[in-house]
């Protein structure tokens, strides 16, 4: 499992250029999975006979796409203009590495040394509209011959294991879902089960509501990332999740509120079977659920996520023992609700 989320983390694909992603995931699963697809907006959907047929037809998702940045301009002494895609802080832009373009190229999102501020900015947060990507190049015409207008840069990360199982990479939202899914689909499922790997999720596009019309699932389990603040100085209740606590379940965020008998089933099915789950215990961003629970009708759904620390940043950090439970309840969730 842990070669297969590095795998997945060390491909760049942020929101529309997931192609890499979905090349590699479509290897994984092509001798596992009865039936794939690929619809107009680039969404990946499987089907996976089981060992018997279901009487609900349950939908899981887990979103390819990944934080970033897309080239806009290319300035006179050869840096680069860029617009994030998705929610990024620019604290943790600063200073970072990136790549740039499907040619990977180096490059840096460069800022004023703090010893050359004026007193009273040394604080502040730059506006991201200043910053720019530096690669090296020493002029416009040069940089033109790498880079163009619309090309992705991404986080460089290192994929790094560390301390008590924990992983730190780029990406881990929500490859680390992606690879929960392509583990399941390899594996003899009790029931038939719908995969879905979806596109733009980072900015909310809605784009995972078209495969629920393919689909047209009874339920849908959204397999995620989300926010831990498990941290030093964080009061007890805004830590959202723990690492090492299992799986969240979230009863609303942002985009949804979930159905209760589902939050509850989640917890009284993890009760039985010795499952570490967590609530999410803060009203905060969003997922794929927005769009997927009122799409085709309505569809009772529930999400599901990994805790992971520093969030949509080059070092994301989630643990080992936290993948193994999110997928053991999700397993036995998506066995239940398909024998409804």
């Amino acid at each position: 499992m842990l070669d297969l989320v590095k795998n997945l983390c060390l491909f760049d694909g942020i929101s529309g250029r997931e192609n890499a992603v979905r090349d590699y995931i479509i290897s994984q699963i092509k001798d596992y999975a009865t039936h794939i697809t690929v619809d107009p907006l680039g969404n990946l959907l499987v089907f996976k006979k089981g060992k018997k047929e279901a009487s609900k037809k349950v939908l899981l998702d887990a979103h390819m796409d990944e934080v970033g940045f897309v080239i806009t301009s290319i300035n006179s002494d050869g840096t680069l203009n860029f617009e994030c895609v998705g929610g990024i802080n620019t604290a943790v832009m600063l200073g970072r590495a990136v790549t740039v373009g499907e040619n990977k190229i180096n490059g840096v999102i460069g800022v004023v040394p703090v010893h050359l501020l004026p007193v009273d900015k040394k604080a502040e947060l730059p506006d991201v509209k200043s910053l720019c990507i530096d690669i090296g190049a020493k002029s416009k015409e040069e940089a033109e011959a790498l880079v163009k207008a619309g090309d992705m840069a991404c986080f460089q990360s290192e994929f790094v294991t560390y301390g008590d199982g924990y992983i730190k990479s780029k990406a881990l939202d929500d490859r680390a879902g992606c690879a929960i899914l392509i583990d399941m689909i390899k594996s003899d499922l009790p029931v038939d089960m719908y995969f879905s790997f979806s596109v733009g999720e980072e900015v909310g596009m809605g784009m995972a509501g078209t495969g629920v019309y393919s689909v047209d699932p009874d339920y849908a389990i959204v397999v995620e990332t989300t926010t831990a603040a498990d941290l030093a100085g964080v009061d007890e209740h805004k830590t959202v999740c723990r690492l090492g606590g299992g799986g969240v379940v979230s009863f609303m965020d942002r985009r949804t509120v979930y159905d209760k008998q589902l939050f509850d089933r989640a917890f009284k099915i993890a009760e039985e079977k010795g499952i570490r789950l967590q609530t999410k215990s803060m009203v905060a961003g969003g997922n794929n659920a927005g769009v997927i629970h009122t799409s085709a009708g309505g569809v009772k759904t529930v999400a599901v996520s990994l805790p992971c620390r520093y969030l949509h940043s080059p070092s994301c950090v989630i643990k080992a023992s936290d993948i193994e439970e999110t997928k053991k309840i999700i397993l036995a969730l998506s066995e239940e609700f398909a024998n409804d």
